[in-house]
């Protein structure tokens, strides 16, 4: 157990030793600290070894590791004691070093002169004429030094806590709090070396506090990427090296991949071997090979890897090794062989392009045609220094583009079926932010010159609070805060023209909090105003200087917004007619001169009910014509609706008319067969359970595991690609779909505009009755006619 800690301690000492993050004499006393409690170790080792040992060499070695217990003890606390002073000096903003801290440094003197002392007196201990170590009545002083001065920190920190953020305070509490703890219990418990223990816990805690201050600082620095990747090669670095399992658990104290690239390929690729049903042991392996798929970037120059914008060929040609050096770091780990297959063969591609080996189709080994999806996928989701994240429908198309080409199609399919999952686009890179971009409060100069983060608006209400306060250097008359009402496929105002047309950006309202409204795309607007009247004529001015409280409630029903706000002084009441029922809508918070913090979002898990908002303007249909055999359905969002449902029995013709909404713009909206189970028969009744979804642009999209789903699609010369596809949804299509039930299996055929399916879906259970229903994505389903063949 000792010589584990020695170790970890020393990997602390060497980690400490080659950081740039850190000050000179920051990290000078933090390595003097990580090398006081090394040696202690060491020493603390040999005194037990040589206990008894009647030898000269066990007299002279028992006697001095004894004296070295004693005094690295003192020395680790004189190196904090140096650690604090810094602390404060440099991020305390102090210009004198606390008076406890000079004190303290005195005691660790006198505590060491008395050490020194005792090796001629007798003063803490002695040693028996079978060399052994026994405590003198003098050790209550040894343990009372090290106690005052512990007490001596403590205090200064208390006192100094607002000098510090929380995160910095924590690991020097336990520091402080820790090692005098673990000497009052050292008093008592004599034999055990729990203060020694102790310290190695708490430099530890130390050491991992400081890259965690690193990665603040370099996100401050707007290098977010940069610091990412240097910790993934860094903690990459560590876990091949195949460091002792307690190493191995400080290092993940750190959480060094919570937002990094190869931890969420790993992810994605965990997810895909899972659906693809591996078993545990193989979806393990995927993840881990996942996580180690880009270490051979270890052995490529900082200068390619950090190189903003396109690399030359000779640069390209660089890191086109990494695949093979990554294999060649991870081949020596033989307990884990497969670790070095991701790393090998992830730039692989399916039609035998890739490299370094230029295999084809499964001759690629499995694990690497898993990363190669989610590596790319996260390629595309994640920001770069010369672009955002790429909007989702763009990945979509890219990764149907590159399936069977790039990519396996069969783990491609299954990436896709996770992406149509992801309705609010969750899976890709997040910045770590707040409802103000990450900040605890947004200062506001020019109007929309900062605007938080969007704050989604649905039909679960949302509660928004803030606090308001004018600069001031400004007149706080113009000190006002400002709603964005706005969609956008990433939830962020723009104002660049192209970024807009890129990302679908749309501004329906703008509601600055002085009362002033201005009508953006939306169609209609209504607005009322009531004041307190405990407040009469109140100066708005002397109360943005001294900052007012808002309130804002928000919710959504279909195609109208509602939003009220609230101060003490008025009571302002919006409705907003939208464009549409399909498009997004958001509350973007700005403002001009003013500060915004103590901002708190609080949402509703309880729906409002459909004709809680007054309705201002008519709803926008497309189904206004007449029906079949069933009801016309519009489906404004994915599966947000659905047609009546109908019995699967023996062979049925189903014909329809649908055209996608003005607002579709991807291959999948387009409409959808929801086979199903219920007890009542209605999709997302009572024991409502899928059996399967079949797109009717080629894919299925299965749930519960309640039944094997297989589907063959081909595509004719008729098809041409997906933009004519698009297109034609647009205009209009007549469908024309086959259902045929035999006892559990049922059979889905269609074909039109060039895509011919045959999708079976076989339930695992014998069901007492299958249901079927028509839904879709951004479409509008009508004449819905049904036959029995």
């Amino acid at each position: 157990m000792m010589l584990i800690l020695i170790g970890v301690v020393g990997m602390t000492i060497f980690f400490t030793c080659i950081s740039k993050a850190l000050t000179g004499k920051r990290k000078l006393s933090m390595a003097a600290l990580e090398l006081s409690v090394f040696l202690l170790l060491i020493s603390d080792r040999y005194a037990y070894i040589y206990r008894g040992d009647t030898s000269v060499t066990g007299y002279y070695m028992v006697r001095i590791s004894n004296f070295l217990v004693f005094a690295l003890s003192l020395s680790a606390l004189w190196a904090f004691t140096v650690y604090l002073i810094d602390l404060y000096m440099n991020e305390g903003g102090m210009t004198e070093v606390p008076k406890l801290l000079i004190c303290s440094r005195i005691m660790v003197i006198i505590g060491e002169v008395l050490i020194v002392v005792s090796q001629f007196t007798g003063l803490y201990y002695t040693f028996d004429d079978r060399n052994r170590y026994t405590r003198s009545p003098g050790i209550i002083v040894c343990y009372a030094i090290p106690t005052i001065i512990l007490v001596m920190l403590m205090i200064t920190i208390i006192i100094q806590r607002r000098r510090l953020r929380m995160r910095v305070m924590i690991p020097l509490v336990m520091f402080a709090f820790g090692t005098f703890l673990a000497s009052i219990v050292q008093l008592f418990c004599y034999g055990v070396s729990l203060t020694n223990m102790s310290m190695v816990g708490m430099v530890v805690l130390l050491y991992v506090f400081s890259f965690i201050d690193m990665n603040r600082t370099v996100e401050r620095a707007n290098q977010i990427e940069i610091n990412m990747l240097r910790k993934e090669r860094k903690n990459m670095h560590l876990l091949f090296e195949q460091t002792a399992e307690a190493l191995a658990s400080a290092i993940d104290a750190k959480d060094a991949y919570t937002h990094g690239h190869s931890t969420r390929v790993a992810e994605y690729s965990r997810e895909i071997a899972r659906l693809s049903g591996l078993g545990e042991d193989e979806v393990n392996e995927v993840y881990f090979s996942a996580l180690l798929h880009d270490v051979g970037k270890i052995g490529i120059p900082d200068s390619i890897i950090n190189k903003n914008g396109k690399l030359t060929d000779e640069e390209f040609a660089v890191i086109k090794t990494h695949p093979v050096i990554g294999r060649q770091i991870l081949s020596s780990i033989s307990q884990s062989p497969y670790l070095s297959i991701g790393a090998n063969y992830h730039h692989e591609r399916y039609d035998g392009k890739g490299y370094p080996e230029g295999l084809l189709g499964e001759d690629i080994p499995w694990i690497a045609r898993i990363i190669a999806v989610a590596d790319a996928y996260d390629a595309m989701t994640s920001k770069r220094s010369y672009r955002d994240t790429v909007p989702q429908h763009k990945v979509r198309e890219e990764l149907v583009k590159g399936s069977g080409t790039q990519f396996d199609p069969v783990y491609a399919h299954i990436m896709l079926s996770m992406l149509d999952s992801d309705i609010d686009y969750n899976m890709k890179e997040k910045d770590k932010v707040s409802v103000l971009a990450g900040r605890s409060s947004l200062s506001c100069y020019r109007f929309r010159e900062r605007v938080s983060e969007g704050i989604w608006l649905t039909q679960n209400p949302v509660n928004i609070h803030f606090i308001s306060r004018g600069m001031d250097e400004h007149s706080y008359k113009h000190s006002i805060p400002t709603l964005i009402i706005f969609d956008s496929l990433d939830a962020r105002v723009h104002e660049d023209e192209f970024v807009k047309r890129d990302l679908v950006y749309t501004e329906y309202a703008t509601i600055r909090l002085d009362d002033h409204i201005e009508k953006g795309a939306a169609r209609k607007i209504k607005t009322e105003f009531t004041d307190n009247e405990a407040y009469d004529s109140p100066d708005y001015g002397m109360l943005n200087r001294e900052g007012i409280e808002y309130d804002i409630y928000g919710v959504r029903v279909r195609d109208h917004l509602f939003i009220r706000i609230t101060t003490k002084y008025r009571t302002m009441k919006i409705t907003i007619a939208l464009e549409d029922s399909t498009r997004y809508a958001y509350i973007g918070i700005t403002g001009e001169y003013c500060d915004i913090s103590n901002v708190e979002l609080m949402n509703s898990d309880i729906p409002v009910a459909d004709d809680s908002i007054e309705r201002i303007a008519e709803e926008i249909s497309y189904i206004n014509v007449p029906a079949g055999d069933i009801p016309n359905v519009q489906v404004d969002g994915w599966r947000s609706t659905y047609s009546e449902a109908m019995p699967v029995t023996g062979d049925m013709r189903i014909t329809f008319h649908s055209m996608s909404l003005p607002t579709a713009r991807l291959v999948w909206h387009c409409p959808f067969v929801n086979l199903f189970y219920s007890d009542d028969g209605r999709p997302g009744g009572e024991g409502f359970d899928d059996y399967a979804v079949v797109r009717l642009d080629g894919e299925d999209w299965d749930s519960n595991n309640l039944a094997d789903n297989s589907i063959t699609v081909t595509r004719d010369n008729d098809f041409g690609n997906w933009d004519k596809w698009k297109e034609r949804n647009r205009s209009g299509l007549d469908w024309d779909v086959r259902v045929k039930r035999d006892g559990n299996a049922v059979t889905v055929t269609s074909s039109n505009a060039g895509i011919h399916l045959s999708f079976t879906s076989v339930a695992k259970h014998d069901p007492p009755d299958v249901y079927l229903a028509l839904t879709g994505d951004q479409v509008a389903i009508t004449n819905i006619r049904i036959q029995s063949c």
